[in-house]
């Protein structure tokens, strides 16, 4: 079973807090532990905006040893855009964060992720009504979850 957190209107100023947010959202919910936000944090420190994946929406995310309790999906939509220093991608108005609690779950979450967004899972989420339209969209996009 997959936990779902979804927030809306998340006022960031800048990047990391926008980061720090989305990953909040999963601790909140009972599916990662404290430390996980910055965890997710350090990843884009360490490697860059890679996680900004299409125009407008990054994939927070950090190992599993550093926090995934559960399996958790979250979305978080964004008052106002960010950017996160990536050539084309920027600037981000929407975050899917996830974590798992072993390496087997991170690649059915993220398989299913890929698969979902290639379905327009960006878009249904930008057009979802506040956040209980986003967790709605989250859970009918990963039937499987």
């Amino acid at each position: 079973m997959t936990v779902i957190a979804a927030l809306d209107g998340v006022a960031a100023h800048g990047w990391r807090e926008a980061v720090r947010e989305a990953a909040s959202a999963l601790v909140g919910a009972g599916a990662a532990a404290e430390g996980y936000p910055d965890a997710c944090v350090r990843v884009v420190e360490e490697n860059g905006p890679y996680i900004v994946l299409t125009k407008g929406l990054a994939l927070v995310h950090a190992r599993p040893e550093e926090g995934g309790l559960a399996v958790g999906v979250g979305a978080a939509r964004l008052a106002a855009p960010v950017e996160f220093g990536h050539p084309d991608n920027d600037p981000v108005d929407l975050l899917l964060a996830f974590c798992t609690p072993g390496a087997d779950a991170h690649v059915g979450v993220l398989s299913g992720l890929a698969r979902a967004l290639s379905g327009g899972l960006a878009d249904r989420l930008r057009a979802a009504s506040g956040r209980d339209g986003l967790a709605r969209t989250l859970e009918e996009a990963l039937p499987d979850a």
